[in-house]
Order: structure tokens, then sequence, then C-alpha cells
């Protein structure tokens, strides 16, 4: 069993103590998104778990529980997002030279093939245009070098529970893309100068649930959680059946995901797993560290 830390949330920047008190307990409980009365035990003992995937943009409250989780017996990597997007678009985001520290930290702990980087979403707007992502991945690619075997990246997917923030956003003047492709003005060389950026810097660079077609830049479609990659880091070998609970472009085999959502406090304009920003952190401030749910 796989277990995603998480797509939901960001457990290592927020709720660290919690997961290692359930690891320590061996299990945890997690109610369905779309009925909270049906609710799941997952074992989390070691011999239960073949790897965690932890999802995050700060891992440093994790850090001095690195030793505990290897002393248990487990097996994890990171995917580990860092960008350079506008404080009105990624309002509480560590900022970029922390965020390097932290996961340059990581990586000598865990190793850079257990570290992977995310430039995801990609956002596009006149003021983040295709020049300004380029600047940004170079910069960020060249600081990482050593750091990490692989990038991922994607291209913003306007959610329906975001657009009232997005369209926030723009009233303040950044008017994010609404359906950006491989049309937008500089798209084929930001792509291609990515590519030649995460090359030069030791990367591999994949595309993660994007419908745009960039294997003809030199980008492969990826799988976040992924088989070939956790037989290659950890000789493990996995069931590759893709999850049937994600989008269609999504490539990555099945998982069980112990997040919640609306209990993320970055603050993400664009974010997915966040409906209320306000309801978010009403989640957060009634979060028990002890309790078997990750919110009760």
């Amino acid at each position: 069993m796989i277990i995603s830390a998480s797509r939901r949330t960001d457990i290592p920047a927020f709720y660290a103590p919690w997961l290692m008190n359930r690891l320590r307990a061996g299990f945890c409980t997690v109610p369905n998104p779309f009925n909270r009365n049906q609710v799941s035990r997952i074992s989390l003992l070691p011999q239960d778990v073949d790897v965690i995937v932890f999802w995050t943009r700060n891992a440093r409250p994790l850090l001095a529980h690195l030793a505990e989780l290897d002393d248990r017996g487990y097996r994890y990597y990171f995917q580990y997002t860092i960008l350079d997007n506008p404080r009105l678009v990624d309002q509480k985001t560590p900022p970029l030279e922390q965020a390097i520290a932290t996961f340059q930290a990581l990586a000598a702990h865990v190793g850079p093939q257990r570290v992977i980087w995310r430039y995801d979403p990609i956002v596009l707007s006149e003021q983040t245009d295709a020049a300004f992502h380029l600047d940004r991945y170079a910069w960020i690619a060249e600081q990482l070098a050593g750091c990490t075997t692989r990038s991922v990246i994607s291209v913003l997917d306007r959610y329906k529970k975001a657009e009232g923030r997005l369209r926030a956003v723009a009233e303040q003047g950044l008017a994010i893309a609404g359906e950006a492709d491989d049309t937008w003005p500089g798209f084929a060389a930001l792509i291609q100068g990515m590519v030649q950026s995460a090359t030069a810097n030791g990367m591999e660079i994949v595309s993660c649930a994007e419908e745009i077609d960039l294997a003809r830049y030199g980008v492969r479609p990826g799988k976040c959680i992924d088989d070939d990659y956790i037989f290659a880091a950890f000789g493990l070998r996995v069931g590759g059946t893709k999850d049937p609970s994600q989008r269609a472009a999504c490539g990555c085999i099945a998982s069980r995901d112990i997040g919640m959502y609306d209990s993320c406090l970055f603050g993400c304009q664009y974010c997915y797993a966040t409906s209320s920003f306000d309801r978010a952190r009403a989640n957060h401030a009634a979060h028990d560290p002890l309790a078997t749910s990750l919110l009760s």
C-alpha cells in the first residue's frame, strides 16, 4: 500500500506532529470527503506501507522527524513545490530563499532521488508570462542542482471552486489565463527552455496530468506516484494499476490519501483542495494532533 500525504493538504508543513503520532500508533482514520459519516481505518504499520509520498511546500517541520521515520523502517519520498509567483497569487508560501534552503537540507538527508521538484502549476498572465517563468525556473533549477533528479511541470487548470478567488485576483490587477494552451505567446520557447535548464542541472523533466501535448518539446507525461520511480529509488516492485480516482490525464498508480480538504493555510488562489480559506483556518485551529483523523 502506498500512502499519499497528501494531495488534499500540506501535512509536512502544518500537521507533522499529528502525522508522527499516527505513525507511532500504527493507523489513522480518514472520513470520505463526500460522506463524513463513512470513515476508513488505514494501517500505517511499516510492514503494511510500501512507500509514503509526501506533498509539500515546506518540509522544515518534518526535518526533525526524518531520523525516526528511517529508524521505524519507512520508505518515503517528497513531491516538493517551489515557485516564485507574485504574493497576490501564492499568498503565504515560504520565501523563495527559505524554500530552497529547506529543499537542500532535505536532499542532504534523504538523497536527491527522493526529493522531486515541482514547478507546478505554471500560472500564465501578463505579469507572469513565458519570459517570467523561464527566468524563474532557470534560476531555481541552478539552486537545486545536485539536490534532485526530477522536475515536474504542468500548466494551471482553473477549478470551479477557485473561480471566485481568481476573479478577485484579476480585479486587483493580475488576470490569470482562462484556458492557457500551447498557443500562448512564447509557450513553445518556455517549455523548450525549461527542458534545457533542467537538463543542464542534472534533472529529468516530466509533466503532471497535463492535457497539452508537451512531448513535442521534450517533456514526457509523468507519474507523481510512480511505480518505476519507486523501483529506481528503493528497489521495490509495487502494483502499477492507475489510480481510478484521479483525472484521466493523471498517470499515478493507486494510493491511499490520509489528508483532508479545506485544511491548508498557504492560501494559493488557484488551489483545488481548498474551497474556503476561512474554513481552512478554522479547521486548522480546531485540529487535534492526538486525534485519529486529521480533522474531527
